[in-house]
């Protein structure tokens, strides 16, 4: 019994002894095995330097002027003759209709009624206005004619002259008809002074011979009196009459200009009447032969029409490279220019590419500058020269749009990446590019920071907010609340979140 307690009393020192050497043991490996299981982290020191920036980005090709094949009718295809990449040269047959009359050419035999009815309606009138017109024969024939236009207008103008001419003619007699207007008021007041005085002195004369005895003195005088007044009579007599023939000269002289005027007026007046009437049968001439070759396009539009309704393809109208095609089999065409039945790259023609950059990289491209593809052994014959730089419509406050111009060897919707270089600049803070990590809140680096702890340094990655200023292929320009000598996390064994303990290679 005393040899059983024995053994268990060893077999509990045993075990206490294996238990506390474990526990000592553990206790004394405990921060290596933490260490081992960290991620393991990689770190480089922030340095100063030149870099050689590169803007970057990334577009779909889009042709400079593509051209769009479109259906002039409402047809059923019937087979497609070209796939999306083909080669095609003017006439080359991108579909084949199916045999059958289109909805145009029924819509067109319609259109062709009423036409008729408006030639009809146009032959009347025009007939109407010949049979109630007051025209001339020269009129009726030259009606509408160029020649006929000319000959009436040359008419009108030398009539116009003649109005004009007599016109001037009579102006030109009014000062020397004024003039005799007065002279003859004038000798008629004169003739009838002195037929005053002569009548004065006939009076006294009569008056002296009732009442005064012959040999009266004063009857001599009176009569010697009456001689001279009596010459000065005949004389006035004769001024007036001077006067009266020179206006009445005058006045037959007007008189007939003014029945020429009359006359030459009434011309005027009947060519300008019978021009309104040739120009009123003129236009109704016009709507009739508006109205025939309206007919006659229609008739035109209808035979055309007729002719596609067997054997009708739709056919390349340049030479070019098939980018889409918008028809199928079975499928069915509209008209009036609405349905784009294939879209070609022309030949010659470049392309255009376009990715949005941040304003700041915006600052370091110019208009002219060349790009080039990464990647660009794919397409060693690609050349690219920056087009416009303008604001992002998407965020025109911090983005812009660059769009270059390509050439070469391409097709419209492929996908190209490119860079466009810039000279080099200094930088007081420069990491690798591995360093820099991106979330929702932006860009970003983990930094490595000790922290002293009763079992030793521990090291913490502890995140910074940055801006990159610039770029090449292996190393970043930034900005931020850095120093500029921290050591930045640029690879590690396990995924690595802000504020986790890492530890560095042994």
């Amino acid at each position: 019994m005393n040899e059983k307690k024995g053994k268990r009393r060893e077999w509990v020192k045993t075990a206490a002894i294996v238990f506390l050497s474990v526990l000592l043991v553990l206790t004394f490996f405990s921060n290596t095995i933490m260490n081992y299981s960290l991620p393991e982290v990689a770190v480089q020191y922030i340095t100063s330097g030149t870099i050689t920036a590169k803007v970057r980005g990334t577009g779909t090709v889009e042709s400079g002027d593509l051209y769009e094949v479109k259906a002039t009718e409402s047809r059923k295809v019937q087979s497609v003759a070209v796939r999306v990449g083909d080669h095609v040269e003017i006439g080359d047959v991108i579909c084949y209709l199916a045999d059958e009359e289109s909805e145009e050419l029924k819509a067109a035999r319609e259109a062709l009624e009423p036409l008729y009815d408006s030639l009809e309606a146009a032959q009347q009138a025009y007939n109407a206005a010949v049979l109630t017109g007051d025209l001339s024969v020269a009129a009726m024939q030259g009606a509408g004619s160029a020649e006929s236009a000319a000959s009436y207008k040359n008419r009108l103008i030398a009539a116009q002259s003649v109005v004009e001419s007599l016109e001037q003619q009579l102006k030109d007699t009014e000062p020397a008809y004024n003039e005799a207007k007065e002279a003859k008021e004038a000798a008629d007041l004169a003739l009838a002074d002195v037929q005053n005085e002569l009548n004065n002195l006939n009076t006294w004369i009569q008056y002296n011979q009732e009442t005064v005895t012959s040999g009266n003195a004063g009857l001599a005088e009176l009569n010697k009196q009456k001689n001279i007044v009596q010459q000065l009579y005949y004389d006035a007599q004769n001024t007036a009459n001077r006067a009266a023939a020179e206006l009445s000269k005058i006045e037959t002289e007007r008189g007939k200009i003014e029945a020429q005027l009359a006359v030459a007026r009434a011309d005027v007046t009947a060519l300008a009447g019978e021009i309104n009437t040739a120009l009123r049968l003129s236009q109704l001439n016009d709507a009739v032969k508006d109205a025939r070759a309206a007919i006659a396009k229609q008739e035109e539009k209808i035979a055309e029409l007729e002719a596609k309704a067997v054997g009708a393809t739709i056919n390349a109208e340049i030479a070019g490279t098939i980018v889409s095609i918008n028809v199928v089999a079975g499928g069915q065409t509209t008209s009036g220019g609405e349905s784009t039945v294939a879209v070609i790259q022309p030949e010659g023609k470049g392309f255009t590419l376009s990715f949005s950059v941040t304003t700041e990289q915006a600052k370091r491209i110019s208009v002219g500058d060349p790009a080039e593809l990464v990647n660009s052994w794919w397409y060693s014959n690609v050349t690219a020269t920056v087009a416009s730089v303008k604001p992002d419509p998407s965020d025109p406050s911090r983005s812009k749009l660059v769009t270059c111009n390509l050439d070469g060897d391409l097709t419209a919707g492929q996908t190209l990446s490119l860079q466009i270089g810039q000279r080099s600049q200094n930088y007081d803070m420069i990491v690798p590019n591995s360093a820099i990590r991106e979330d929702n809140n932006g860009k970003f680096i983990l930094v490595v920071e000790p922290k002293s702890s009763p079992l030793g340094t521990r090291y913490y990655a502890v995140r910074y907010d940055i801006e990159v200023l610039a770029s090449d292929d292996t190393q970043s320009a930034i900005s931020g609340g850095l120093y500029g000598y921290e050591s930045v996390i640029t690879t590690s064994t396990k995924p690595v979140e802000a504020g986790q303990l890492v530890r560095l290679p042994d």
